[in-house]
């Protein structure tokens, strides 16, 4: 089943070979749900025909930071050189609190995962557990334990406990308090880059994929590869990534680009465009 980790970050996002095949899964996923409080209802497909001319993209520069892998920034220079070609102006633009939008993230995330599934206790819910407590010995600690030890994996409990930390008594205010703090200064300046913008190009990834299971322990590195994606979901706003080729050793990279508020319609046909434009 699909467990809503941290409500106010998840998003579902489709994976598809198309821009086209996204936006058709997007479609029928998209809009209110009764049933569901954290969906809304501000999309609207009134934008059928997209021209990309006039288009104002920008280039923030703490994205383009010492780390980022060489190989991708010169794909990434490369789309930007192309998609030039087709009338379209691309500046150099400011976000100053990027570098706060990943801690930012990890504050907020596992505070609302051990929120959110503090109700899975093995009472309301449980799993189709394969242990057993004789009656004469039940203890309600143990199923606790028993429970949420069997039916969450290593990532989920240590996200679960680090979220039990930054909401408990004394580091609340030093924690996730002040982190709500910095999340509202970066809806902020998102809304402020977007006045200047139509549409931010950024890397996906600071390097190339990892080996399945390469990273599992050393998860703080693992968490790295977040850190040009995170602040699209703390700010809010829609953001896709696209495949622009390959590394040297055959690696996938891949260009991310960010849009305002409510402009996912927007977002998938500009990415259509560029996508057209690379052939």
């Amino acid at each position: 089943g699909l467990i809503a980790m941290a409500s106010s970050l998840d998003v579902i996002g489709p994976f598809a070979n198309t821009v086209e095949d996204a936006e058709i899964v997007f479609q029928a996923i998209s809009g209110k749900d009764p049933m569901d409080s954290t969906s809304i209802n501000l999309f609207n497909s009134q934008n059928t025909e997209y021209r990309i001319q006039n288009t104002k993209f920008g280039l923030p520069k703490e994205y383009f930071v010492v780390g980022l892998d060489l190989e991708i920034k010169e794909k990434i220079e490369e789309v930007i050189n192309k998609i030039k070609n087709n009338k379209v102006s691309v500046q150099d633009v400011s976000l100053p609190t990027t570098p706060y939008a990943f801690p930012c993230y990890y504050i907020i995330m596992p505070a609302e995962v051990s929120s959110n599934l503090a109700r899975y206790d093995g009472i309301r819910y449980s799993p189709n557990s394969k242990f057993q407590i004789p009656d004469s010995k039940f203890n309600l600690r143990d199923l606790y334990f028993q429970t949420r030890g069997e039916g969450f994996g290593k990532e989920v409990r240590r996200r679960i406990v680090l979220g039990t930390y930054v909401l408990s008594k004394g580091y609340y205010d030093a924690y996730y308090k002040k982190a709500q703090k910095v999340r509202r200064l970066i809806v902020n300046e998102f809304k402020r880059i977007f006045e200047e913008v139509d549409f931010l190009i950024t890397p996906t990834t600071p390097t190339p994929p990892f080996k399945i299971g390469e990273k599992t322990s050393d998860p703080l590195s693992m968490y790295l590869s977040d850190i040009f994606t995170v602040s699209s979901n703390i700010a809010g706003v829609p953001a896709i990534n696209l495949p622009i080729g390959f590394t040297k050793s055959g690696l996938p990279v891949g260009l991310q680009i960010i849009g305002p508020y409510g402009s996912d319609q927007q977002l998938l046909q500009i990415s259509k465009l560029i996508t057209q434009i690379l052939g």
